[in-house]
């Protein structure tokens, strides 16, 4: 089953069940108007919800329409819990390597999260708006699972029953403004703006053997301006999954149904594999011949972050974005 969320109807947008091939939608507001509403109700909802995409897919739906993905907002436009890790260590592996500095022991075996803004998460068509490129623009391709309600205490083995959906992201950061904030200690805030996210999400079912109930094995593919940028697996070289990132979080609180929770940016220690993000490339470039040649995003390149099946059907939609200069409106 695949949900998204229409942006009309309100901050929270409205439900709408998606076919599978991503091209016919429809409103379901006798079983739930919003996302959240469903996430809330999923134990009562779930099975009404997988009927309508049932006959939608079967085309015995009249009230079922072409869906534009420009219309689309993010499918959870407002999280109660956005929570993001970097559950690949060779990514950090790679930045430290740059920066002639050693991985902390404690990385291997305790996993690094941080609380996201989840208060603006943005569709997959929708600009990636900043006031200055001397921030240092850049893409995160990413995995997410989002769950039901989740005790406190919920060990990696139970956690697998409350991972819900599955979907991609661009967790988009601003490398220049990292280094002042990782000295504070205190966590990334100015860093880390708007996530944007697939035009759905999607059941587990719908993934077949590529979903374990822990990780997702199929490559990222991310490009900028029509460049290849790289396609790791997002099930290899996977330090922490998803379940032992859900025990991690609720060691010392409860998960309300909603929460996101995103793996990092996806990396493959094989770098013939390329990047999901520009930091990466920068990093081998530092390493391989001693300076940056990748510059990070400008106003106006292009982004786009998709995942495929086997035989080449995009699973989840592509996320298609282009970077634009923040104009604040004399209104405001």
């Amino acid at each position: 089953m695949k949900l998204g969320s229409l942006r009309a109807g309100g901050r929270d947008g409205t439900l709408v069940v998606v076919s599978k091939d991503l091209k016919r939608a429809v409103k379901v507001p006798k079983i739930s108007a919003t996302m959240q509403d469903a996430l809330d109700r999923w134990a009562t909802v779930e099975a009404d919800l997988a009927a309508v995409y049932l006959k939608l897919n079967a085309g015995e739906i009249v009230d079922a329409f072409a869906l534009d993905h420009t219309a689309l907002a993010a499918p959870l436009p407002r999280a109660y819990q956005w929570c993001d890790g970097s559950a690949y260590l060779s990514h950090a592996e790679l930045v430290r390597q740059a920066r002639n500095a050693e991985m902390p022991q404690s990385l291997y075996s305790d996993p690094m999260v941080y609380q996201g803004a989840g208060d603006t998460l943005i569709g997959p068509r929708e600009d990636i708006v900043l006031a200055d490129e001397a921030w240092g623009i850049d893409l995160e391709g990413e995995i997410a699972v989002i769950t039901d309600d989740v005790p406190m205490g919920t060990s990696a083995d139970e956690a697998l029953k409350h991972i819900k959906l599955i979907t991609i992201l661009n967790d988009v950061s601003l490398r220049l403004l990292m280094p002042n904030e990782l000295a504070k200690s205190f966590g990334f805030f100015q860093s880390k703006p708007s996530t944007a996210f697939a035009p759905v999400f999607s059941t587990p079912d719908e993934l077949g053997d590529a979903w374990d109930g822990r990780k997702l094995s199929l490559p990222l593919i991310s490009h900028v301006n029509d460049e290849w940028l790289g396609q790791p697996n997002a099930g290899v070289d996977l330090d922490f999954d998803f379940p032992t990132l859900i025990a991690h979080i609720t060691k010392s609180r409860s998960l309300s149904a909603g929460t996101i929770i995103g793996s990092g940016t996806v990396s493959n220690r094989d770098r013939s594999v390329g990047s999901s993000c520009l930091q990466e490339r920068r990093m081998i470039e530092k390493i391989e011949t001693g300076e940056f040649r990748t510059p990070f995003l400008k106003f106006g390149d292009k982004v786009r972050i998709d995942m495929v099946d086997k035989v080449g059907h995009s699973i989840f939609g592509p996320i298609e974005q282009t970077v634009v200069k923040y104009e604040r409106s004399a209104s405001l």
